[in-house]
């Protein structure tokens, strides 16, 4: 891989999304054990995935994992805590601020 160049990946992979009273989540694994690193985009292929209310939906598909280039990659482990820092400045709470 380049200090510039960025490589096309494809990886077949299970989607599970859920839509229960007690878990509302959307889960991918890759099913040929590929690793995405700091900097890398993956998009699915395919319509989107509505689960129904009260059920889980597990779907077969394929992404596309775009990875970043060496530059992008040091310049994502280098600011990435300073995206996480950004969460951090968010309260939940009950209380009404007037």
């Amino acid at each position: 891989m380049g200090l510039f160049t960025r490589e096309i990946e494809r990886a077949p992979c299970t989607i599970e999304v859920s839509h229960c009273f007690d878990s509302l989540h959307a889960h991918l694994r890759f099913d040929n054990g590929a690793v995405v690193h700091p900097g890398d985009e993956v998009t699915v292929e395919g319509p989107e995935i509505m689960a129904p209310y009260g059920e889980v939906v597990t779907e077969q598909r394929e992404a596309i994992i775009l990875r970043a280039s060496a530059a992008e990659r040091l310049w994502t482990r280098l600011t990435g805590d300073f995206e996480v820092m950004e969460l951090c400045e968010f309260s939940f709470s009950d209380e009404v601020t007037l």
